[in-house]
């Protein structure tokens, strides 16, 4: 296999963990800002299949897809990355589909489908989307992140009932911690 593709496959499996650690760890308001975690770590990926569609120009890993760095962990059924080939590589969306779960140590974010447009800086998960942190619970149909402003919110829009509520509403629990008086 040409060392080009091979390059390839690892810049995009490289970008494609970046993008997820962006995805929904820390607080849902502070999801693009992960203290700790060093984006310069190794990056390992394992898919059933990977595929390098040089003439669309995107890479697809399909099949119990896991990419992992350092602590943060990616799977799905299959994860599309798309680029552009002008001279120098650049990545413009990522779309990871079937059952999307990343997790990073006790934080867990799931949803349906996860896509990261890198030309917007937006990312979305949507799809009976849940985030978990430390007992910590957030329920809702779809989580987006805006990396421009900093702002990121979650709506019910195809949310499925949780936790007693209704599909369609944003629903969740917080632990209250114990005073120390």
């Amino acid at each position: 296999m040409p060392l080009r593709k091979l390059a390839l496959r690892g810049l995009c499996a490289g970008l494609l963990a970046g993008a997820v650690s962006a995805v929904g760890f820390g607080s849902v308001a502070g999801a693009q800002n992960i203290a700790g975690f060093n984006s310069n770590q190794p990056v390992s990926y394992a898919a059933d299949r990977i595929e390098l569609q040089d003439r669309q120009n995107r890479v697809i890993l399909s099949g119990d897809v896991v990419i992992q760095q350092g602590d943060l962990r990616l799977t799905s059924a299959r994860t599309t990355v798309a680029y552009t080939d002008a001279g120098t590589l650049r990545i413009q969306r990522i779309q990871a589909s079937g059952g999307v779960v990343v997790t990073r140590g006790s934080e867990r974010a799931r949803g349906d489908v996860a896509v990261y447009d890198f030309n917007r800086r937006v990312i979305i998960m949507s799809g009976g989307v849940s985030i978990n942190r430390a007992g910590d619970t957030l329920d809702g149909g779809r989580l987006v992140i805006d990396l421009n402003s900093g702002v990121s919110s979650v709506d019910g829009a195809g949310s499925r009932p949780a936790n007693g509520q209704d599909a369609g509403r944003v629903s969740g629990t917080f632990a209250i911690p114990e005073s120390g008086n």
